[in-house]
């Protein structure tokens, strides 16, 4: 158990602008590669401006989200999730517990995810055709994101920046709708709105609105506020980046505690992995000059499946 304590008054998570990314000129792009490199290095965790995603797709996404959870209790029920099931549908409150040992997060969550002919589906719910709409067109927007970011991923660490496309053939990101009520007087101990975790895969992109609550460890252990930036996506590292970078990059703790806004926070969280039969090894760029990496090699699938089992207890 990581007992809660409050977080350090001062913040430095970097802002970086990615417009770079989009540039013709291979300069302008390492540019945007070498700060991002600093900020993986440091915290990873960064703000993401000048994304290029319009303002009022991601306002739609806030008010379908609060359509969603304002829906009765058996509505959500009726698409709900269930581990293991291609991370699709609705997760009631309480149900995960990401940090091991607390209590069950005080939260909810809508899960979707890319469809292919032959794979698994989405579960959208009866009676709200706009929401499916805003659903897919956001999740469309975000997969071009996480793309231009992955080859700025490469480029920062001196790699080719089409280095990581292979193992994203045919890959979209999971998107996960997060609602977190306001912090009741009556929780548990150390029970949070998300307790204190890393994320698993890849690359995370989130949306939050203006409420805050997210708290980030910086590389001095110490927790810092990682407050709303209008305009700005957050960006962080997983699990699976400190295996490809033999720990030079951080996968950083983080946790969601809605205490100080006295209302409901809505977040939207994009989490982007390569396809479950990919073998996650160290990067040559990052191979120690003796003796073996710290990790030996995994598939995607082999550690996304034991981070499914720790979470919800097999």
């Amino acid at each position: 158990m990581i007992i809660y304590k409050p977080p350090a008054a001062a913040a430095s998570i970097p802002v970086i602008d990615i417009g770079g990314l989009t540039s013709a000129e291979p300069a302008a792009r390492k540019d945007v590669a070498w700060r991002i490199h600093k900020a993986c290095r440091d915290t990873g965790f960064f703000y993401a401006a000048n994304h290029g995603i319009p303002q009022r797709l991601l306002d739609g996404q806030f008010a379908a989200a609060r359509a969603f959870f304002a829906r009765p209790l058996a509505e959500k029920m009726a698409v709900q999730f269930r581990p293991g099931a291609h991370n699709r549908g609705y997760e009631a409150m309480q149900r995960q517990r990401l940090d091991e040992g607390s209590p069950p997060d005080l939260k909810e969550s809508f899960m979707f995810a890319g469809e292919a002919p032959d794979g698994p589906r989405n579960l959208w719910p009866e009676g709200m055709p706009e929401f499916r709409a805003q659903m897919e067109c956001y999740h469309d927007a975000v997969t071009s994101l996480v793309d231009r970011l992955m080859r700025a991923f490469a480029l920062s660490l001196d790699l080719s920046e089409s280095y990581f496309a292979d193992g994203f053939v045919g890959v979209k990101p999971s998107v996960r709708l997060l609602h977190y009520p306001p912090h009741p007087k009556d929780a548990a101990f150390n029970q949070l709105g998300a307790g204190a975790h890393t994320d698993w895969g890849a690359l995370t992109l989130l949306l939050q609105d203006d409420a805050g609550g997210l708290e980030v460890c910086n590389a001095e252990g110490q927790w810092i506020a990682a407050r709303p930036i209008p305009g700005t996506f957050i960006v962080n590292l997983g699990d699976m980046v400190r295996r490809w970078t033999n720990d030079l990059y951080q996968s950083t703790p983080h946790r969601v505690v809605n205490a100080m806004s006295g209302r409901d926070r809505y977040s939207c969280a994009a989490f982007y992995s390569p396809r479950r039969d990919y073998v996650v090894r160290c990067l040559p760029t990052c191979l120690p000059e003796a003796g073996p990496p710290h990790y030996a090699p995994c598939t995607t699938g082999e550690h996304m499946d034991e981070m499914v089992r720790r979470t919800y207890g097999g």
